[in-house]
């Protein structure tokens, strides 16, 4: 009996040893001749979306006027797309442009947890967004009261707290499971899905309760989202003038529009059946899409932010004409 047990103890060990190192194959259908215009792609994708969201966070820094509630969240957000972009994209970028997919087990696991932590935060923001959103709309006298800084500062810092722990419970079951065969991850980054596949052994609870979570922290903010939403625009419609509807629904549209941008294309990909390289790059337009986005949505459809930006560019342009005046003067 205890020969049997050693000898299993064994197993287990030697199973785990191994696979110490997943190489990330990225699109597998992909023609090799493609990978540097693919690495470059990728490349644009991740400056562009981390200069757009860090100028936001600068903005917000430095311009008094912004730094109300409803720009903490923006705030938040961006930092929230930073992080994600940060963590996804400098691997797959190395996997095209340098032939580099390799990736320890351990770093594996790591992106795989920080991945879905920022998706899982993304989440909660929005949530975060929905509900400052309905005091507005639908207790318009109580909202300075009850949105101030402090209190979206504390339930944007419990959502950063909060979306550790779902993607912790995967992050722990991943690294106790069995890894003895291939360690090719056919995707463009670790996920828990792909990670999974390629576990030895029956891991049928571990996908079940992944599942359950991944759907818990997806419908249930999306629910709630909703049923905010739903509560709008029945205060909106109870609303006699025209200019008082107008008005209310465009301090909701360009919070409407982030939170389309990530929801819709997630629940069209979970919804349809098709291939890998298909499903590789709907999931990647989802995951860059906001990151890319979400700040061109708040320049262009926050008055505020347009008004700074507008003045900021008229004051440049000032300061070149009189520079030129001055310089044809002497």
């Amino acid at each position: 009996m205890t020969l049997s047990s050693t000898n299993k103890n064994e197993t287990k060990t030697n199973l785990t040893s191994v696979v110490t190192e997943f190489v990330i194959i990225g699109f597998p259908g992909l023609d090799s001749k493609y990978y540097s215009l693919m690495a470059t792609g990728f490349f644009i994708i991740y400056v562009t979306a981390v200069a757009e969201n860090c100028f936001l966070v600068v903005l917000f820094v430095l311009q008094p006027s912004l730094q109300k509630p409803m720009y903490i969240i923006m705030v938040s957000l961006a930092l929230s797309d930073i992080g994600f972009c940060t963590v996804a994209l400098p691997k797959v970028i190395a996997r095209y442009w340098f032939d580099d997919g390799t990736i320890s087990f351990h770093v594996c696991l790591f992106q795989r947890q920080m991945l879905h932590y920022f998706g899982t935060l993304t989440s909660l923001i929005m949530l975060i967004m929905a509900l400052d959103r309905y005091v507005a709309i639908c207790f318009p006298l109580r909202y300075p009261a009850l949105m101030t800084k402090r209190a979206m500062g504390f339930l944007n810092g419990f959502a950063w707290v909060m979306a550790l722990i779902c993607p912790g419970i995967t992050t722990i079951q991943s690294s106790q499971m069995y890894f003895c065969g291939s360690n090719q991850i056919l995707h463009c980054f670790c996920d828990t899905v792909t990670i999974n596949r390629l576990a030895c052994g029956d891991i049928s609870m571990q996908s079940t309760v992944a599942l359950a979570l991944a759907s818990f922290v997806l419908m249930v903010p999306f629910s709630l989202i909703m049923l905010s939403y739903a509560h709008i625009i029945i205060a909106v419609l109870r609303i006699a003038s025209m200019q008082g509807r107008l008005k209310a629904i465009s301090t909701c549209s360009t919070q409407f529009c982030v939170i389309g941008t990530y929801y819709i294309p997630r629940l069209f990909v979970y919804m349809s059946t098709i291939n890998t390289d298909a499903r590789i790059g709907l999931v990647l337009i989802y995951s860059l899409l906001p990151p890319l986005g979400n700040p061109l949505i708040y320049c262009f459809r926050t008055t505020e932010i347009k008004n700074i930006l507008l003045k900021l560019f008229c004051r440049r342009h000032t300061v070149s004409q009189e520079a030129k005046v001055s310089a044809v003067s002497s």
